[in-house]
């Protein structure tokens, strides 16, 4: 009778939030396989790492998906029309900003930070999901401004695909800011800057 395989002594899902924090720290290409064998579950054997995850692409995957579901709803509010447009906006870029400056987690957003995460051309297809992830994210902030020139909150001479590009540009530079240490309290006030770019745009009573 062939033996059976060492039962798993770690929390999967466990496992996947640390390896999680690996790929979001070092990025796809920089998290060796080693540090993934140390790191989850307390430390796995590579026999157990391969029938646990099937790959390292795999476990970046579920990784990722992890992100998505979790870290990345912070900018929910783009897509929520019971919120005021304005609002949205402002409500996505301070909670995202709040997420990336937090301890408990790497600093800055795994989504933004994906760019730098396999870098080569031969791995693009493994960060397809964060670069569709900041793509919809930028179509987000457009979707706010074009709803607000709708309703008739904003002029209809305000240009909804500049403004969008503004505010995402901004949130993805918060990555940056936030592994080099800038305060949460100075990027917040930032924000009541930023938002400055949409009230110049609000329709004047006549």
């Amino acid at each position: 009778m062939a033996k059976m395989g060492r039962p798993r002594t770690f929390d999967r899902q466990k496992a996947v939030v640390q390896a999680m924090h690996l790929f979001w720290e070092h990025g796809y290409e920089m998290t060796s396989l080693s540090q993934l064998k140390a790191n989850i579950g307390g430390g796995i054997s590579t026999p157990s790492f391969y029938a646990a995850f099937g790959s390292k692409e795999e476990l970046f995957n579920e990784a990722v998906q992890c992100y998505l579901e979790t870290y990345a709803c912070v900018t929910d509010s783009l897509w929520d029309d019971e919120i005021p447009p304005r609002d949205a906006v402002e409500l996505a870029l301070r909670r995202s900003t709040k997420m990336q400056c937090e301890s408990g987690h790497p600093k800055g957003c795994m989504v933004s930070l994906g760019t730098m995460s396999a870098p080569t051309p031969e791995l693009a297809h493994v960060v397809e999901p964060l670069t569709a992830s900041r793509s919809r994210t930028l179509q987000g902030f457009v979707r706010c401004v074009e709803r607000a020139i709708a309703m008739g909150e904003l002029a209809k001479k305000a240009n909804a695909r500049s403004m969008g590009i503004a505010f995402n540009s901004f949130l993805q530079g918060i990555s940056i800011l936030a592994r080099d240490g800038m305060d949460a309290a100075d990027l917040d006030a930032s924000i009541t800057e930023l938002m400055k770019l949409w009230d110049i745009e609000v329709c004047q009573p006549k």
